[in-house]
């Protein structure tokens, strides 16, 4: 078997450029000088789930590659960056490890090497069965296809193969007997979200802002995480894999690119197509087990707290809920978990246009339970708030008003329910009402989720910020009116009984809406307001 499809010398990899319409193609060092210059829009082999896991290996293996060159700007021209890939893998100055295709022997582009060069007795060759398309190599595992059709891309590209390897290899979990997940996750059947900010610009922009993030924090890394700081394992398809052992965390480079399965790209019999053949492990690629996640990840949060079972603390897993508002408010702004070191804005992002993205992969039992990806506004105030580590401020801010979308929630649920069980003035509803009320005011927080961190920015940079919280809480409630009203189309309909429970609905709502308890601002407004009109019409 010869090498084949080098990303170092072949053009594999499709990209849009800012302003031009049709693709062009980088081989890997071409892709390196482009978004130096922060040309590249996006790329069209990229699937949503794959963006984090293409960005952390662009990220990874730069600043993996100045480093080991001991210098801290991209280079500049393709030959430079080549001869940098390959100082990585100086036992391979063929650019075996860079090739889609290589003798099994070796390593090929993220497919480790198989002692011995045989593959006969892998499950997939005895089998006679081949993954013939990259989405049915790649993590995802759908519902009966219902989620998402599986093996369709049969007119794939060698990029989408470079993409569904990154993503298999860098973010799946376990998934069954014989395959384990990547370390850089709490358990096999957590996931690897990644929170990050995005300053003003393209992929280029991003990537050089992370890379340098990477750089500066390298030796930090070293200390907290137990790394290695020099001559530890950057890219772990390198080494031979039985699939018997696995390798010491402590042995890793601090910037690691991992891999999780044992996998090898293969010409399929008509000399054009390429397939992937697989085999199972005993052991998972990375002894971590017991560190819960936490590896040193730029882009992972931390929930620092311990315990007898948790020495280290733990990375953060998300809900099928995904980034909903009140986990968002936190990782930005909140104490309970550690921030990513990608997180933290820097001057040179600049002032104007910043994100922090959020995103990752809801991982189950044997399935995944949906892709989440969040961009969250930061407003110039709350940027150097983040910038000086003194978010008491905003987190305060959010914390209030996550309470406060709550607190209105559950008024509007009541008077919901209280529709939906006839206007019967109690505090136990039927669960037909309670199901009902539930399904229906889901539309009520989505909405708020959706509006949150514009209009908490907004009270942030006010300069009367208690205006701006009651000009929010105001809208709120008329939003949550809103709602109510909308329900009263699918509430009882006849006569007398339709409006009994529109009565009693409008009251349990206005009167939750009065209580101290609830909302104690909205209640004096309210109250004053009605004062107001009091004094207005006495007799002069």
């Amino acid at each position: 078997m010869t090498l084949q499809y080098s990303l170092l010398d072949e053009p594999l990899i499709r990209a849009r450029l800012v302003g031009v319409g049709q693709p062009v193609k980088y081989s890997l060092p071409g892709l390196f000088v482009a978004l130096a210059c922060d040309e590249v829009r996006d790329f069209p082999a990229l699937r949503p789930h794959q963006r984090h896991p293409w960005h952390a290996f662009l990220v990874q293996l730069t600043a993996m590659a100045l480093h080991h060159a001991g210098q801290r700007q991209p280079f500049e021209t393709e030959q430079a960056w080549k001869d940098a890939l390959l100082a990585l893998t100086p036992e391979y100055p063929d650019g075996a490890a860079w090739c889609l295709i290589a003798p099994h022997d070796k390593p090929a582009f993220m497919q480790a090497p198989v002692p011995g060069g045989k593959v006969n007795d892998w499950k997939s060759v005895k089998d006679k069965t081949t993954i013939a398309t990259p989405d049915e190599l790649d993590m995802l595992v759908t519902s009966k296809n219902h989620d998402l059709k599986a093996a369709r891309m049969r007119q794939a590209q060698l990029d989408d193969w470079v993409m569904a390897l990154i993503s298999l290899q860098t973010q799946e979990g376990f998934l069954g007997a014989g395959n384990y997940g990547i370390s850089r996750m709490n358990g096999g059947f957590a996931s690897r979200p990644a929170l990050g900010v995005v300053p003003k610009g393209h992929w280029g922009r991003r990537w050089q802002r992370d890379v340098a993030v990477l750089l500066n924090h390298r030796d930090e890394i070293v200390e907290h995480i137990g790394l290695r700081d020099e001559n530890g394992i950057g890219l772990l398809w390198l080494t031979g894999w039985s699939g018997e052992n696995s390798l010491a965390f402590s042995s890793l480079d601090p910037f690691y690119i991992e891999i999780c399965r044992r996998i090898r790209l293969v010409m399929l019999d008509d000399g054009q197509s390429i397939g992937a053949i697989a085999t199972g492990s005993k052991a998972a690629r990375v002894e971590a087990k017991a560190r819960k996640g936490i590896t040193g990840d730029p882009w992972m949060p931390i929930d620092p707290s311990i315990d007898n079972e948790n020495q280290f603390g733990k990375a953060l897993t998300i809900n099928p809920e995904g980034f909903n508002y009140k986990l968002a408010a936190e990782l930005l702004f909140g104490s309970k978990f550690r921030r990513t070191i990608a997180q933290v804005p820097e001057a040179a992002d600049g002032t104007e246009g910043i994100v922090v993205l959020a995103q990752g992969v809801t991982r189950g039992q044997g399935k995944t339970e949906g892709y989440h990806e969040r961009r969250i506004p930061v407003s110039p105030k709350a940027r150097m708030l983040l910038m000086q580590k003194q978010s008491d401020l905003s987190a305060t801010v959010a914390g209030e008003r996550v309470d406060a979308i709550g607190k209105m929630r559950s008024v509007l649920w009541t008077a919901v329910a209280t529709l939906f069980d006839q206007g019967a003035v109690k505090d136990k509803f039927s669960d037909s009402a309670k199901n009902k009320a539930s399904d229906f005011i889901k539309s009520f927080e989505q909405a708020e989720d959706a509006r949150f961190f514009d209009e908490l920015n907004a009270e942030i940079e006010s300069d009367v910020p208690d205006d701006a919280r009651l000009q929010w809480l105001l809208s709120m409630a008329d939003r949550a009116e809103a709602v109510l009203k909308n329900a009263f189309i699918a509430g009882p309909q006849s006569g007398e009984q339709r409006y009994r429970a529109r009565s009693a609905a409008l009251s349990r709502f206005h009167g939750g809406l009065r209580s101290d308890k609830t909302l104690p601002t909205l209640a004096h407004y309210y109250r004053q307001l009605t004062a107001n009109k009091e004094i207005a019409h006495e007799p002069v």
